[in-house]
């Protein structure tokens, strides 16, 4: 880490909904702001140390936060059936606890409190879809726009892989280790063939998230919330801001059509497709990442 980094203790911020994000600051708060948002079930540790002091070294100043339902933010209630998920899972109607725009809402919440008009925005799966409706919902607060990994909504792109299922619908047993066990079997599934990640590393990263806290009712409402969330493929074409697409041909999770089909509906948005890139962000991508991000953030400074 540079020792010219400044990096934030983990903070809470209050939203006028009664919901509390916990959040941290990377850099020099006069700098280009910029908010990452992470994935399903992720806290914002799943937004490596490592890449928020280089994305802060490239000018800019990095906040990262939990949604709420993850990490050190709000828990909701709500208990949601195997079956009500299963109905949305099929398209059925299923009434959802919250929705993506609720999570897009919880994000501009998060930039009113540090006092920021607008912010760059860089999001990850189901942070990519709250990176996306932010730029619909209040184009003005989203300076550029970065969608990871994401996919527009449609059900018939960004599909997950079938080899997934089994572990995803296992039962993973109480406790840490327990959780740790099932996490090092879905990355084993979900990380990038080309750029693997050593075990004791993905052991360390379960266990700093069990640690955050983990719920696994708060991951069914998220999940809820992603297979509820409308159709985008349409109103993305009204988003004006420089936008980037950046996704894996390896990614199991979200079908790099989702990728696809979100830069095609965004007019002028560039795409980075890699190859051997899962859905995990790992270290030797980093720089592909900052230099995305920074590239499309300085799209936004040549606007007229």
């Amino acid at each position: 880490m540079s020792p010219a980094t400044t990096v934030s203790d983990e903070l809470l911020a209050p939203l006028s909904n009664g919901i509390e994000l916990c959040y941290q600051t990377f850099g020099d708060p006069d700098a280009e702001p910029l908010l990452l948002v992470m994935g399903l079930g992720g806290p914002m540790t799943w937004w490596p140390r490592e890449l928020c002091v280089r994305l802060a070294e490239a000018g800019f100043y990095v906040i990262r936060y939990d949604n709420r339902d993850t990490g050190r933010s709000t828990r909701m209630t709500g208990r949601v059936t195997t079956g009500r998920l299963a109905r949305a899972f099929v398209g059925a109607p299923a009434p959802a606890p919250y929705s993506i725009g609720d999570l897009a809402g919880d994000a501009l919440g998060l930039l009113d409190h540090l006092g920021l008009p607008a912010a760059h925005v860089a999001g990850v799966s189901m942070g990519g879809m709250i990176a996306q409706t932010m730029a619909l919902d209040a184009p003005e607060r989203v300076l550029s726009l970065v969608s990871i990994m994401s996919t527009t909504g449609r059900r018939g792109v960004g599909w997950q892989s079938p080899a997934l299922l089994p572990t995803l619908a296992a039962r993973r047993g109480p406790g840490k280790e327990a959780y740790v066990r099932r996490a090092l079997l879905v990355w084993a599934i979900i990380g990038s063939p080309g750029f693997p990640v050593d075990e004791a590393d993905l052991r360390a990263r379960a266990g700093e998230t069990w640690d955050r806290g983990v719920d696994e009712a708060g991951v069914v409402r998220q999940m809820l919330a992603v297979l509820t969330q409308p159709d985008r493929t349409r109103r993305l074409g009204e988003i004006t801001a420089p936008t980037t697409v950046l996704h894996g041909l390896a990614d199991k999770m979200v079908h790099v059509s989702g990728g696809r089909a979100t830069a095609a509906a965004i007019r002028g948005a560039e795409v980075v497709l890699v190859p051997g890139w899962g859905h995990d962000l790992p270290a030797p991508l980093f720089p592909t990442f900052v230099r995305a991000i920074r590239r499309t953030a300085d799209r936004a400074g040549r606007r007229p």
